[in-house]
């Protein structure tokens, strides 16, 4: 890796535990945890008591694979936003804690998160 690269890794990193430090999940309000790659988004409820997962969805599950949303754009950030809460409302969540990882709260992310507080979500 060239020391650019390496110096871009360690930032995305240090913003990571920078915004981690201040979020803990319980099976009550968990940590809702979103993951953007290249081509994809991935939202996680996390229990950090227990260390499991509550619920997940992503552009690559089986639900989205095969619709118009399975890319990494506002329009899936959407309706991830809406799928997220409806599963966290069958389990009995309505508070979350947002952990935006390394992410700046703007554009994909602000439009699940914005999905998600309009699916009934409270965070």
């Amino acid at each position: 890796m060239e020391s650019g690269q390496i110096k871009s890794s360690i930032c995305k990193a240090k913003r990571a535990m920078r915004v981690r430090k201040h979020c803990r999940g319980t099976h009550s309000k968990p940590r809702m945890c979103v993951v953007k790659t290249n081509k994809h988004i991935e939202v996680q409820l996390i229990n950090d008591e227990e260390g499991k997962t509550l619920a997940s969805l992503s552009t690559n599950s089986k639900e989205l694979r095969k619709s118009d949303n399975a890319k990494k754009n506002k329009a899936s950030a959407k309706v991830l936003g809406e799928m997220i809460a409806e599963r966290a409302k069958k389990l009995g969540i309505s508070e979350i804690v947002f952990d935006r990882g390394p992410f700046r709260y703007h554009g994909i992310l602000a439009e699940l998160a914005d999905s998600a507080r309009a699916g009934g979500l409270q965070f």
